[in-house]
């Protein structure tokens, strides 16, 4: 039984009648987390955080399960799980069948570990590539947000566990996130930061979580118009909203007013204070029992929805492990690839060098809430020397250049493994008892260290067979350097299975598909300029690709871009209008000599628009498969309700009635598209 909206609003009745026969201090426990702070402290010296689910409510007199939960995106942060890419990796595929089988493979470890929830759909927009914790989105693009995150949902909740969608809404700082204020005009809120998060309510989402930050002055957490008006009245969201943990919320009554349903991960503002707050007329018990109705409905219909039980075998089980490498293989975007040096040949390459200290290190994301503990990683180096097992692998963390160069020279291929870690970006986390620093955004520079830098343009010219892989969890800039190198790989943080993945595309096991999930610019001044310390931000309309493409800027790397081994051709393209759809068609063919993937995708433009709109914007895409010479026709559908607009004076959405320029191709840059016109 899958539990869709409306097998949950069947429980309604069932709910209202449970909720009916509670004295308040029961329902009001409902709303409750059971962790308290000293606990959650404890877990991260002891183990780790969330190493068991974390309850919440429950009630065993009225037969209401506890929540528990578990946090993600990379995976079950409980006990030692399977460790997915990173959801900026995941996003790189552009694949939206292996998003939701990881949700199914993420969904059955969340119940082998003792789970009912998910808190690991984040799906906030980056405005500037600089948030630390980007690397647990898909990208910078809201419908290819919506429709990786929605996708992720979809699994979860097919093996009955309830899937949360966070962080609603406008989070995208660490430093300053728990006091920064973000002011965005009706536009840009509804059509830029809004429409992921309801792309997931309309795909089944039973859960919320707000975030820490304020939006026009008021926390999200007690957000009266984000969570009351937006999602439960326009959105008819039917599930609950949660604090994001610990600091969420600030106040008891203007958090149960303003719509918040359980506060997590413990119990600081809710409980007696809530309890207190209804009794003496602040908030209503109506509003309790709202709350409560929506709590038991939800965990009911997901409870009862089947009696499957996974055993603990599941977790990190062979298949799953498979299912990471598979992820991490079909994220690999090649940017650059000169000569055809890569991939490397696994005949003719006897002694490898692997330069850079990243090299030789398990790197699979930040120390924040979404780090995962698998049984083991892969490093780079580990990955070549299992898939070379008879080759000379030299290792140099690249700390003297001079002796780095002359290892460059004596060797048949040279991979530099460079970028970041836990330590240079993620959630802002400082604990003196960890082993950790704080983490955070990128405040200084979205390029690599400087010493990487250096390392790369010293060595890289002396050895004409190399590749620099990049490990990071959004864009890197590579003007400085990129010269200096044959090729570069875009590994991310490529999961438990990074290692294997990368050297299988190195040497040519893998033909790379992945493609970049946000625009490269050729000076960071091109993007948004944002102070990470700000009390209050603006975010403006245009920000990525929309926003260089609006200036006329031509980047370093388009969005949608990623090179392959083998080539293809796309032709015949038509446009038409069906069944409220836009639809876009092609052919395409593999004229290389190898099977490789190709990701489809189709942008629409408003050259003739009234207003102003971007110059386009990605409304669909496909990843195919294809065999040297294989030819398919390839139809990617947008519904017309994705091209209106918002009119912030009538307060609601609109089509205009214009020609649309339509694209399809496989970047967005006007160089790798077809144009079309179709008229409404």
């Amino acid at each position: 039984m899958k539990v869709n909206k409306q097998y949950r609003l069947s429980y309604s009745s069932k709910a209202k009648e449970i909720v009916g026969q509670m004295n308040l201090e029961e329902k009001i426990y409902l709303m409750s987390g059971k962790v308290s702070m000293e606990q959650m402290l404890s877990d991260f010296k002891e183990r780790h955080y969330n190493w068991i689910p974390y309850p919440a409510g429950g009630n065993d007199r009225s037969g209401v399960p506890e929540l528990k939960f578990v946090d993600g995106p990379r995976g079950v942060v409980s006990g030692n799980s399977t460790c997915f890419p990173v959801s900026m990796s995941r996003g790189a595929t552009f694949d939206q069948d292996l998003e939701q089988r990881i949700g199914h493979a993420i969904g059955k470890e969340v119940r082998a570990q003792g789970g009912n929830f998910f808190g690991g759909v984040c799906i906030n927009l980056p405005y500037n590539p600089g948030w630390g914790r980007s690397q647990e989105v898909y990208g910078e693009d809201s419908f290819h947000l919506g429709a990786m995150g929605s996708s992720l949902v979809k699994g979860v909740q097919d093996e009955n566990v309830i899937a949360c969608v966070k962080h609603y809404a406008f989070n995208s700082m660490e430093c300053a996130r728990f006091k920064v204020s973000v002011i965005a005009d009706k536009r840009t809120e509804r059509e830029v930061y809004l429409p992921h998060f309801k792309e997931c309510v309309d795909a089944g989402a039973a859960s919320i979580m707000s975030a820490y930050n304020l939006y026009h002055g008021a926390h999200c957490g007690h957000h009266d118009y984000l969570l009351n008006q937006v999602l439960k009245d326009e959105w008819d969201f039917d599930g609950f909203v949660i604090s994001d943990f610990a600091w969420g919320i600030k106040d008891t009554v203007e958090a149960a007013n303003g719509g918040m349903d359980i506060e997590m991960c413990h119990t600081k503002f809710f409980g007696d204070k809530l309890v207190e707050a209804v009794r003496n007329g602040q908030v209503s018990e109506e509003k309790i029992d709202e709350a409560a109705v929506r709590i038991v409905r939800t965990l009911l219909a997901f409870s009862e929805a089947d009696n499957e039980t996974y055993s603990k075998e599941v977790i990190a089980c062979k298949e799953h492990i498979a299912l990471a490498l598979e992820a991490a293989e079909k994220s690999m975007t090649l940017m650059k690839n000169n000569h055809d040096v890569l991939p490397f040949s696994k005949t003719d390459t006897k002694r490898i060098a692997v330069i850079g200290e990243l090299g030789n290190k398990g790197n699979i994301g930040d120390y924040g809430s979404s780090r995962v503990f698998p049984p083991y990683v892969v490093t780079p180096l580990e990955g070549i020397k299992r898939l070379l097992p008879n080759a000379e692998v030299i290792f140099d963390n690249g700390a003297d250049v001079e002796k780095a160069k002359d290892l460059a020279k004596s060797v048949d291929a040279v991979v530099f493994v460079v970028g970041y870690d836990h330590d240079d970006e993620g959630e802002s986390v400082t604990n003196e008892d960890a082993d950790f620093k704080e983490g955070g955004d990128r405040k200084n520079s979205l390029g690599l260290h400087t010493w990487d830098m250096e390392l790369i343009k010293a060595v890289g010219p002396v050895n004409q067979n190399c590749a620099a892989v990049l490990i990071g969890g959004n864009m890197i800039m590579i003007e400085e350097w990129k010269q200096a190198v044959s090729s570069i790989l875009m590994a991310y943080y490529p999961g438990m299975e990074g290692g294997t993945a990368i050297a299988k595309t190195l040497f040519g096991d893998v033909n790379p598909g992945g493609k970049l999930p946000f625009i490269v610019p050729t000076s960071e001044s091109h993007l948004p300029k944002v102070d990470w310390d700000a009390d209050e931000i603006k975010y403006d309309y245009y920000h990525g690709y929309a926003k260089l493409e609006k200036e006329g800027i031509e980047p370093s790397l388009p969005y949608g871009f990623g090179l392959s081994y083998t080539s293809f051709s796309i032709f015949n393209a038509a446009f038409k209008v069906m069944n409220d759809q836009i639809i876009g068609s092609c052919e395409i063919e593999n004229t290389g000599d190898t099977t490789g993937d190709e990701v489809i995708q189709m942008y629409v433009g408003f050259s003739h628009s009234k207003i102003d709109r971007p110059v386009k914007a990605l409304r669909g895409f496909k990843r195919i498969t294809l065999k040297q010479g294989q030819k398919e026709k390839v139809e990617i559908a947008c519904p017309i309700e994705k091209i209106k607009w918002f009119n912030p004076v009538s307060n609601d959405w609109e089509l205009e009635e214009i020609a649309y320029d339509v694209f399809i191709g496989n970047s967005s840059a006007e160089k790798d598209l077809i144009m079309g016109i179709i008229s409404l």
